[in-house]
């Protein structure tokens, strides 16, 4: 996968999901938004985050999770089992994560509205990406279009 940046693309987005290894890869990043490949291990999660100025939509194309969301980190009150072929829509201040259920990865493709990662980032594990995140090597190109100044994302106090 290669992120060529805000030029015209097209690529198998279910197989380069399926076959995607890392816990997130940059697939594509545009001025306005940014798709992202992700895999979730047996067990974990993606992390209870809030992005108070990004929407996200993610599509689940392999295993099992659970998406859960809600106003504040310690009030989640939507819960909704997901598998192959499920969306999940995530409006931009909502507290959520999608934790792997199921007995092997759960791989599954998130769309940023505006992008939130580094063009052509690609992080192996959980760990690497919360790494990028405190240095601040995971920030969006200056070229994108931020919805302007605003909170910065937050993430549960236990994660990372």
């Amino acid at each position: 996968m290669n992120d060529i940046g805000p030029r015209p693309d097209a690529f198998d987005i279910e197989r380069a999901t399926t076959d995607n290894e890392t816990y997130r890869t940059v697939a594509w990043t545009g001025e306005y938004l940014q798709v992202t490949l992700m895999t979730i291990p047996v067990g974990e999660s993606i992390g209870l985050e809030c992005h108070p100025a990004t929407d996200q939509f993610l599509r689940v194309d392999d295993g099992r999770g659970r998406a859960v969301m809600g106003p504040a980190e310690d009030r989640l009150d939507f819960e909704k089992d997901v598998t192959d072929g499920w969306s999940i829509q995530v409006p931009a201040g909502t507290w959520h994560d999608v934790i792997n259920t199921g007995d092997g990865p759960l791989r599954l493709y998130t769309v940023y509205a505006p992008p939130h990662h580094a063009a052509g980032v690609v992080q192996r594990t959980s760990a690497d990406a919360a790494r990028d995140e405190s240095s601040g090597a995971d920030e969006p190109p200056a070229w994108t279009v931020q919805s302007g100044e605003g909170e910065p994302d937050r993430h549960a106090a236990d994660a990372n």
